[in-house]
């Protein structure tokens, strides 16, 4: 059995009461205290994420903008320096590559943050691409991940930083900031649905910075939380994950991440011409949100169904922590999309009545 891949931050996990588990290869905490705890402080005060796993890719050179232009489905040319943009990868067929983050550090100078078991076949598909004037590095094994999210998450990180970081809006950064001492790229962006940011630093530095934000976030009762309350807090607010919401069978457009997919934009994007298709056709399948009407939480893989048909399957499900009731998304036949539209989750055999309702099922207050 080959060996787990740690982050940084592994050796302290145990100083916190941290619980691992196999995540995609990766030796990480699923927890500290409990789900449903950290759940809560991310919503109500905040937490901290260790996403070192997360993978970083450099993207430079004279031909940097045209060469992502051709690779992502949003149109880069909208980004301006210190800015963020979410966007996808497509195959040919439309199928999804990965959605990842691009941030523009300078002009000829950009940083792709992709999801933890892509990275090397992310960075085979774009060095498969690769066009003269663009060059590429994967620095993911020297940069190490924080996220720290929630309503105090601001007033928390303030006291480690002389940078004013009310002056960072959404989807907007900072490089060469110090936290805690360390030099820091600091991002206002995140996974949960709530205000925060994103901390990416030398992995020699992690610990430090990790330490020095709970301690300083200890009366404002910041906790550090595992994938458990992450994977809820992104369902809760409708983030899409890699693998579930999205897979190379699973276009953006279905996914329903198509404000990320620039159709109009100039530039002639690998997948483009399946998804104008699929936009001209109507798209067959739409991901949709379901909340169970008798007893059983949707799963993963679950089968749905209206009558003898099934009609697509749930790709998350489970028991929201915020609104406490049995909740998923689904990807479904686009006749079956509407509204209140009744339909059946098979769960251990049985078929459960449950119905579509609107997404995203949380959203923060401004």
């Amino acid at each position: 059995m080959s060996q787990l891949k740690r982050t940084p931050l592994f050796d302290i996990y145990k100083n916190y009461g941290g619980k691992t588990i196999d995540f995609g290869g990766w030796d990480l905490p699923v927890q500290f205290s409990s789900i449903k705890e950290e759940h809560e402080a991310v919503r109500t005060k905040a937490g901290l994420f260790d996403v070192s796993h997360m993978g970083e890719i450099e993207v430079k050179g004279p031909n940097s903008l045209p060469y992502l232009q051709k690779m992502m489905t949003n149109d880069i040319s909208k980004v301006s320096t210190g800015g963020a943009q979410y966007t996808a990868m497509c195959y040919e067929n439309g199928g999804t590559v990965e959605d990842l983050l691009v941030y523009k550090r300078a002009d000829e100078d950009y940083l792709l943050v992709v999801n933890a078991a892509n990275i090397e076949k992310d960075y085979a598909w774009l060095e498969k691409h690769l066009e003269d004037g663009v060059t590429i590095h994967n620095i993911s094994g020297n940069v190490a991940q924080l996220a720290l999210q929630g309503p105090l998450a601001e007033a928390v990180l303030q006291k480690l930083t002389a940078t004013e970081l009310d002056k960072i809006g959404s989807f907007k950064f900072q490089k060469d900031i110090e936290v805690a001492g360390k030099n820091s790229l600091v991002s206002r962006t995140g996974y949960t649905g709530e205000d925060g940011f994103e901390i990416y630093c030398a992995s020699e530095d992690a610990v430090h910075i990790w330490n020095s934000i709970l301690e300083t976030g200890k009366e404002e009762g910041v906790l550090p939380c595992g994938l458990g309350a992450r994977d809820t807090l992104r369902f809760e607010a409708t983030l899409a994950l890699y693998g579930q919401e999205l897979s190379p069978e699973i276009s953006p457009l279905e996914a329903g991440i198509g404000f990320a997919v620039k159709l109009n934009k100039e530039a002639n994007f690998i997948g483009k011409e399946a998804l104008v298709k699929q936009k001209e056709n109507g798209v067959p399948r739409k991901l949709v949100g379901i909340e169970m009407i008798e007893r059983g939480i949707p799963r993963h893989g679950y089968a749905v169904y209206s009558g003898d048909e099934q009609i697509g399957e749930v790709t998350t499900g489970t028991l929201s922590p915020t609104l406490k009731t049995n909740i998923g998304l689904a990807l479904l036949d686009q006749a079956y999309s509407t509204l209140e539209t009744e339909v059946e989750v098979e769960i251990r055999g049985k078929k459960v009545k449950a119905k579509i309702i609107p997404t995203p099922f949380y959203k923060r207050a401004k």
